[in-house]
């Protein structure tokens, strides 16, 4: 059960951003239906620790709805504060500034809607372990921990880093994690180099 989304190793906030992505075919979302938003779940499972792959198998088709709707009203969000942050010039990014209260609005209260905590364990004799306990389902947890994630990732200087990929026909998001990326992937920045030479070309031949 592999998610169609791309995924670049980003903060799990921007993996989210991108389950809205382009090709040569359209716009593609990889949480349009419980299917994919089983499958997205799945594939970032390992990378926290408030849920397991055999929690997402439990879970009704009723449960992936809602968990659905949650994850893309988050990532809206989230798409709404990486434009504003990276002054996002891209057509698909212009969204009226009034609407950025409404964002902030929708990720305080994601991060809060399913409570998790730390647990310590410590049994005589043995090692201590720490453990995460919800007061829901560990899935939803995983949401709302996303979305808190997503708050220290704007309320710290860390969104400086967060950029617009500007190859042409992208919609991702990534952290410019180093000072030569310009794009958010190989093939991103293949196309944008491709569509350059092109210009180049094309301006001398005309």
């Amino acid at each position: 059960m592999d998610t169609k989304a791309p995924l670049l190793c980003e903060p799990l906030p921007v993996e989210l951003m991108n389950t809205i992505w382009a090709d040569r075919d359209g716009v593609h979302d990889a949480l349009r239906d419980p299917g994919g938003t089983r499958a997205w779940l799945h594939a970032v499972a390992s990378r926290t620790d408030l849920m397991a792959p055999g929690d997402l198998d439990t879970l009704a088709t009723s449960d992936l709805d809602r968990l659905g709707d949650r994850l893309i009203s988050l990532r809206g969000a989230l798409r709404r504060l990486a434009a504003e942050a990276t002054g996002d010039p891209r057509p698909t990014a212009v969204s009226d500034p009034r609407e950025l209260q409404a964002a902030v609005t929708v990720l305080n209260g994601s991060a809060g809607d399913t409570p998790h905590w730390s647990a310590l364990s410590w049994t005589p004799g043995q090692e201590p372990s720490r453990h995460t306990r919800t007061g829901g389902q560990t899935a939803s947890a995983a949401v709302s921990a996303i979305a808190e994630e997503a708050v220290a990732l704007f309320g710290r200087d860390s969104r400086h880093q967060l950029r617009a990929c500007l190859a042409p026909g992208c919609v991702l998001y990534f952290l410019k994690n180093h000072p030569r990326r310009e794009w958010c992937s190989a093939g991103c920045g293949n196309r944008a180099r491709s569509a350059r030479h092109y210009q180049r070309h094309r301006k001398t031949t005309d």
